[in-house]
């Protein structure tokens, strides 16, 4: 059995080192858990790894939790979950508590400026890369652009756009259960699964009888949130952006689109971003008292399914790999949240680099801020160079603090 101490160490060093998104934290996990410690083997490691991306939520953490699973069963599941989020959770609390009390500053703003500029860069890349493996035939950029079109032309909900995708992709595959997985389906363990909801769903009853309606409502719609989380936080960004800016006046675009530059400064999943949202929203409404209750119980609603997923289902890895239907509604989301994420890059470019204003789909083109545009290029630069994200991010508020010293 491995000890509880080498495990601690392992989990440790990799939430305090997981920058720079899903993939580089998968590769730091592969090169820890595989050619270091040798605790999965390759084969292993990507089953694990295909598995936790059939799950809503971020599956970074999901296979570092489905990792100490399989090590020392659910304590040490909950061991590697809570090591590999709270390192950058601890940070963002910091930087949103930090960020209410000087965002207005001009100096803030043009570091700022630095930072959204060189996650333009990274949201491309991302989609490039991403595209490059999910769109495979006409069907897959029917599905891409159809999704793309339903979210910035028609403001369709994300979770109506996922589910139609899953659908599609199901009905399409004609392949029957095989035998093995029907058997596995029978073994599903009920009591794991009614302990983890409850859990889950504890603080909505709390809040709702306390007469805490602002907490109660964040509690619910990040819960609905971690429901629907396939593809990464990309996918889902624009979603939160037009329920939280628009639907629920909970912030300003501005500050939405800061929340998501700042998060991607931190280690941990990019999907922190929300507790990043959760905090400010407390704080706007009761100071920092509510902040903080705020940012833990965002916390609390988007992490905690995710051990619900693992721990209910990570018994059964190899069956549910067999399930065709399956595979193919995968394949089908997969293929939505490429146009998903055009439709977030799309959005968060233009607000950074124009002026942003309520008439029509597209910017006034005659407010398009050339210090920004430039600090996107230096970004793009940067990624061709295979600079490492927190060092990109670093060069880029600078540069956009002296672009802004240099008025």
């Amino acid at each position: 059995m491995t000890p509880l101490r080498d495990i601690l160490f392992s989990f440790a060093r990799i939430g305090l080192l997981s920058f720079g998104g899903p993939a580089a934290q998968i590769a730091l996990m592969h090169r820890t858990l595989v050619q270091e410690r040798k605790w999965l083997s390759e084969q292993h490691f990507l089953r694990a790894l295909s598995f936790c991306m059939l799950l809503p939520g971020p599956e970074a953490m999901q296979l570092a939790t489905y990792a100490g699973w399989r090590l020392r069963g659910t304590l040490g599941g909950l061991i590697a979950g809570c090591l590999f989020v709270l390192p950058g959770a601890i940070v963002i609390a910091c930087l949103a508590l930090a960020y209410a009390q000087f965002s207005a500053r001009p100096e803030t703003a043009a570091i700022l400026l630095g930072i959204k500029a060189s996650v333009i860069a990274i949201i491309g890349q991302a989609l490039y890369r991403l595209s490059q493996k999910a769109l495979h035939g006409r069907i897959d950029l029917l599905i891409a652009g159809l999704a793309f079109v339903a979210l910035f032309a028609f403001r369709l909900p994300f979770p109506l756009i996922i589910g139609l995708a899953a659908l599609w992709g199901a009905l399409r595959q004609t392949a029957p259960l095989t035998e093995i997985a029907l058997k596995d389906y029978k073994k599903t363990r009920p009591f794991t699964v009614i302990i983890w909801l409850m859990l889950w769903l504890a603080p909505l009853p709390v809040l709702w009888l306390s007469g805490q309606i602002l907490l109660f409502d964040l509690a619910a719609f990040f819960a609905k949130l971690a429901v629907v989380t396939f593809g990464g936080a990309y996918a889902v960004l624009a979603y939160m952006a037009q329920e939280v800016v628009e639907v629920r006046g909970w912030l300003t675009a501005p500050e939405m689109i800061d929340a998501l530059g700042l998060a991607e400064t931190t280690p941990g999943p990019l999907i922190l971003v929300t507790q990043f949202v959760g905090q400010l929203t407390g704080q706007a409404a009761g100071g920092t008292k509510m902040a903080l209750a705020a940012s833990a119980l965002t916390l609390w609603m988007t992490f905690v399914p995710c051990f619900l997923w693992i721990f209910a289902l990570a018994p059964h890895v190899e069956n549910l790999l067999q399930r065709p239907r399956l595979q193919s509604a995968l394949s089908a989301i997969t293929a939505a949240v490429v146009g998903v994420i055009a439709n977030l890059s799309l959005w968060f470019g233009l607000n950074v680099l124009f002026t942003p204003h309520s008439d029509g789909l597209l910017p006034d083109l005659a407010t398009l801020r050339p210090d920004a545009l430039a600090l996107v290029v230096l970004g793009a630069m940067l990624l061709r160079l295979k600079t490492p994200v927190p060092l990109l991010l670093a060069i880029c508020a600078a540069a956009g603090w002296g672009l802004g010293q240099a008025g």
